[in-house]
Parts: C-alpha cells; structure tokens; sequence
C-alpha cells in the first residue's frame, strides 16, 4: 500500500509517529465515455468562456464566490497563514464508547502505522485503548482539510474513522413530515419473530456485489463475442396485506432453515458413511 501521510499521533505529551494508509477500496467496474460516432474517449478541459480558452493547471486560482457572480481570490501564502494548515498532527481530543457514536457520522476508513521510534508508543496505545475498551476522538489536518477523527483498534492495527462535524450532519427533522402509522401488536410481534429468525452473526465474507459479477461476466461475453442471456423478467407481484406478508416471510425463513438443516444432516452423514469405508478398507 503507498503511504498517504507522515505525521504522529499526539496523546498527552507523547508522540506516536505513524504512516497513514488507505483502508479500503471501492472495486468497481470502470467506464469511459467514448464519442458514439466514432468511439474515440471523450477529453475534459478546463475552459475559460470569457477568453475563449482552455486553461492550464498554472493559470488557475481559488475562489469564493461571497456574492453572486462575486469572487475573492485566495493564494496558496494565504491559506499557509492559517493554524495548522501545515500540521501534521492527529490530536486526541477526549476517549468515548464507541457504541455512542451513531455511524453516520463515519466518512472514510485509514490505517495509522507505526513509522521508525514510534513502535512502543503505538503499541501502548494499542494496549490502552484494549484494556479501557474505549476509542479516541481525534482533530487532523489532511490536505489543506481539518476534519474530526476516531481512532479504534481493529486486529492491532490503529484505524483512524474521519468523521462529519454535527453540523454537517442533516437532521431527520428536515424530512416532509409524515403521518405515524397505528400498528397492530400482532404486527409488531411477527416483525419482532422475522428479525430475529434472520439475525445471525456478521460475517463480511459471505456479501458480494451481484450486480458487479453480471456485469463483468456480460464484459467478458462481449469481448468474447459470445451470445448474451437476458434473464426473464420478474413477474409483478400482487399487492398483499401486511400481515400476509410477514406470515408468507416468516414461512419463507423456517423453510430455508430446514432445507439448510436438512442439507447439514446430509453432508454429515455422507462424511460417516465415507469414515466407515476407509475403515473397513
């Protein structure tokens, strides 16, 4: 993985020198726009329609637009006069239960690794952090951007959460507002039995992206120049009352359970079965 940034993790008067890496990935199937007359991929400029010009990388400014069609100019010597524009810090601010922050307010995921003379600090953090079970709420500068952070540990290893400030988080008051619904305690009792039914342990594994398999393998047909299947459409479904609804999905999870089990026993017994040859042989 290429480090992203150098800095150290500022945790009372010590300092932890970490390197920081990207977490995650976003595996998905990339497109380019090509023009349709003759497939050539399409250019992107930037283009300045009061001079009739494509402009450079060089010639171009920041600018906050204060009034409509009105703009101040900033420099780069401008935002260097800031605080900590250039700080290369992540500063723990207070340590929290991670249950109370709600995950909305979670943005991008980054490993925090221990660079050269910081391996004992990092992993008394680590330990710390273990033993009070508690994670960190942190202020960092990444690239000209303050944002808030919370630090966890995740298999020994610091992970760093950016996070939303409250005030860039909307408020559910914002919604249209809408009549509650009365609901039946039969109602709430199912919903209650079909939850718990299909509650199972997380495993992240076992969650694909089907769409992203189909549209890989309909990819690779056409550079194959093999025929495509198109797959029948779904038939509409009626509309039903709630409560046929949640009798048809509760029927519909113990049916599965069975048929699991029932494979389970199978394969077991084929296991035995194949034991007691190998014996006798």
């Amino acid at each position: 993985m290429r480090t992203l940034w150098k800095g150290a993790i500022s945790f009372g008067l010590v300092n932890i020198p970490v390197r920081m890496y990207t977490a995650t990935q976003r595996n998905e199937v990339k497109f380019n726009y090509l023009h349709k007359a003759c497939n050539t991929p399409l250019r992107y400029v930037r283009y300045c329609p009061n001079c009739d010009a494509e402009v450079n990388n060089e010639d171009i400014v920041w600018g906050y637009e204060y009034q409509k069609g009105q703009y101040i100019v900033l420099s780069e010597e401008d935002f260097e006069r800031l605080p900590d524009e250039k700080s290369r810090t992540v500063d723990i601010l207070d340590f929290v239960d991670l249950a109370s922050i709600d995950p909305v307010y979670f943005d991008k995921t980054y490993f925090l690794d221990a660079n050269e003379g910081g391996e004992k600090a990092y992993e008394l953090l680590i330990h710390a952090m273990k033993e009070t079970g508690k994670v960190a709420i942190a202020r960092v500068m990444i690239r000209t951007k303050e944002t808030l952070a919370a630090l966890r540990i995740w298999q020994d290893t610091v992970v760093m959460e950016t996070m939303f400030y409250y005030d860039e988080v909307r408020r559910p008051e914002l919604l249209p507002p809408s009549r509650p619904a009365k609901l039946h305690e039969n109602e709430i009792k199912m919903a209650v039995s079909l939850v718990q039914n299909l509650s199972t342990k997380f495993e992240p594994e076992k969650y694909t992206n089907e769409y992203r398999q189909a549209l890989r393998e309909m990819i690779e047909a056409k550079v194959a120049g093999e025929q495509i299947a198109v797959p029948a459409a779904p038939e509409g479904g009626k509309v039903i009352d709630l409560m046929d609804a949640l009798k048809a999905s509760l029927a519909a999870v113990e049916q599965k359970r069975v048929s699991a089990a029932s494979a389970s026993s199978a394969t077991a017994g084929q296991v035995k079965k194949t034991r007691r040859k190998k014996a006798v042989t």
